[in-house]
């Protein structure tokens, strides 16, 4: 896929920052992919093959701080702020598939204003606090670094920051909805995707076993079902 793409450099002008762009073939509906934390704009290449297979084009990109763009930092509202200001230069997306903190940012992008037909997210985490407190547990840190992450995060932002939380943006999310998990993530509990599901008005659910958090994003019952369910 990064040889075959078609890459630009593209300005965000509300994060002030460039990230890089991947264009993927050349059919008329267009559907965007945003990968996870510490993932690239190519990681949700078996979607794309499969996608272009079927006629659609994709567009993807690497967030701030992630693959081939620059910066060495980067958080969830830059996700936001890069896939809005890519609709307004490529837009109108047809569908969206996010993995991770990509499908958190979607779910948030939709509730500023996305304008797509439906969305799939993949392993997606909800609770951000929750997020910022297993990073610390894992790292054996004392609890007080999670709280005061959390406290600059707000201080820079002017929110809560579980504001973003993936169940909340998921109440305000009105288009039809596949959460996809598996129960065997170890990453991201699959009870995150059970709770992200039961706040969408419009939501289906695929539990999958014995895929983590990463292999999930090539298997081929999972590309079958997120197919099925973008065309019918």
């Amino acid at each position: 896929m990064e040889r075959k793409t078609k890459q630009e450099t593209v300005f965000i002008p509300e994060i002030k920052k460039e990230i890089i762009v991947y264009h993927y073939g050349n059919g008329p509906k267009k559907v965007l992919l945003v990968h996870g934390w510490s993932g690239r704009g190519t990681q949700l290449v078996k979607f794309a093959e499969e996608l272009i297979g079927l006629g659609y084009s994709t567009i993807s990109f690497d967030a701030p701080a992630h693959g081939k763009s620059a910066g060495k930092t980067t958080l969830m509202p830059e996700f936001i702020a890069s896939i809005l200001e890519l609709e307004r230069l490529y837009g109108p997306f047809d569908y969206a598939i996010g993995h991770s903190l990509g499908g958190i940012s979607l779910l948030n992008a939709v509730r500023q204003g996305l304008k797509i037909k439906k969305l799939v997210v993949i392993g997606s985490a909800d609770k951000i606090s929750d997020i910022f407190d297993e990073f610390v547990k894992k790292l054996e840190l004392k609890p007080i670094i999670s709280k005061k992450m959390i406290a600059g995060f707000e201080k820079k932002f002017g929110v809560s920051m579980d504001d973003y939380s993936a169940h909340l943006a998921a109440q305000e999310v009105h288009i039809p909805t596949l959460v996809i998990h598996d129960e065997n993530d170890y990453e991201v509990p699959v009870w995150c995707g059970k709770n992200i599901h039961k706040h969408l008005p419009d939501g289906t659910i695929f539990i999958t076993k014995k895929l983590g958090h990463r292999k999930i994003l090539g298997d081929k019952n999972v590309i079958s079902k997120t197919m099925d369910f973008i065309q019918n």
